[in-house]
């Protein structure tokens, strides 16, 4: 009998903290590819054949107990292949996170704008998973949910393989209570509070990076409400209850509400691309506030909430 499937989290080594990712090629009777190399290069055309050809070379691509693997290697079906995340050229964010709570299951910590929870696009090493496994030497540590890059605020960690998916499943079944804050324009004076938004999201055709209302039977929910004015501009503070957890649902509710949250480069239209620099003076208006749960592996009730403040909602009146 073979040895069971190996998985990166106890077999492969965490590099500058990023864990291995998996590559699985389809299951078939007969090869696809006449080598590795050319498997990796049509499966992940984001990275260079060149690349490749050079990853393979250094021993940067294996099997799932650590063997590397040769380019001109044969492929066979359903194989396995890991190879770590490698951007060139990453760009350094200057911005630092800070732990709110750490036992020995869960780690909750206030996460900056513009910086993202796991590897994507232009950030690996950067990413705040990896910055976390790598600064506090946590390489089994993984994300029990997501907030944008863009957002700021509380991000919750699981630090056992074991624990991620009960806490996981808190937020499938919809179980713990999310708090956020906004800035967007200030309401007319005439609408009523608070405001329940419930429609169905769909991915923009247009523009995969965005999210757009649709018709047909709602799959989204947020609770708004409004808080106070910002003194001296005509802005307003909102908090945000979100029920679902849809990509971008709070950006493009308050958009469908008519109150685009402020610095928002893709809604109510894209004014920023994606591959665009960052404009770090002006982040995002949105921060994920608090979290409040009971603990499914201690039982313990817990209530987190933010320190970080949103810019624009301490704005004050010119002297």
């Amino acid at each position: 009998m073979p040895p069971p499937i190996a998985t990166p989290s106890t077999r492969l080594p965490v590099r500058d903290g990023v864990s291995a990712s998996c590559l699985v090629l389809p299951s078939s009777r007969r090869p696809l590819w006449p080598s590795l190399l050319d498997a990796l290069a049509e499966r992940l055309p984001s990275v260079s054949r060149a690349d490749w050809q050079q990853r393979l070379d250094a021993g940067q691509v294996c099997n799932a107990w650590g063997q590397p693997l040769a380019a001109h290697s044969p492929t066979h079906s359903g194989q396995r292949v890991y190879y770590w995340r490698h951007v060139p050229d990453e760009p350094e964010l200057p911005f630092t996170y800070q732990v709110l709570y750490q036992d020995r299951h869960l780690l909750v910590v206030d996460k900056p704008h513009w910086v993202p929870v796991t590897p994507a696009g232009r950030y690996a090493r950067s990413s705040l998973l990896a910055r976390l496994k790598r600064e506090l030497g946590l390489p089994e540590l993984s994300p029990i949910h997501r907030i944008d890059r863009e957002t700021a605020g509380l991000v919750a960690f699981a630090l056992r393989p074991q624990d991620r998916d009960a806490y996981q499943a808190l937020f499938r079944e919809r179980v713990v209570h999310k708090v956020y804050e906004a800035v967007a324009p200030s309401p007319p004076p005439e609408r009523s509070w608070p405001v329940l938004r419930h429609t169905r999201l769909a991915e923009d055709e247009q523009a995969f990076f965005r999210m757009h209302e649709v018709p047909g039977p709602p799959d989204s929910e947020t609770r708004v409400q409004w808080l106070r004015h910002v003194p001296g501009t005509a802005l307003s503070l909102y908090r945000l209850e979100p029920i679902t957890g849809k990509r971008h649902q709070l950006r493009v509710h308050m958009a469908g509400l008519g109150l685009p949250i402020a610095n928002d480069v893709f809604y109510p239209s894209v004014t920023r691309g994606p591959d665009q620099p960052d404009d770090y003076p002006h982040p995002l208006q949105l921060l994920a506030r608090r979290l409040a749960f009971v603990d499914p592996i201690t039982g313990v009730p817990h209530r987190f909430s933010s320190q970080l403040q949103l810019a624009m909602a301490q704005h004050q009146p010119p002297h």
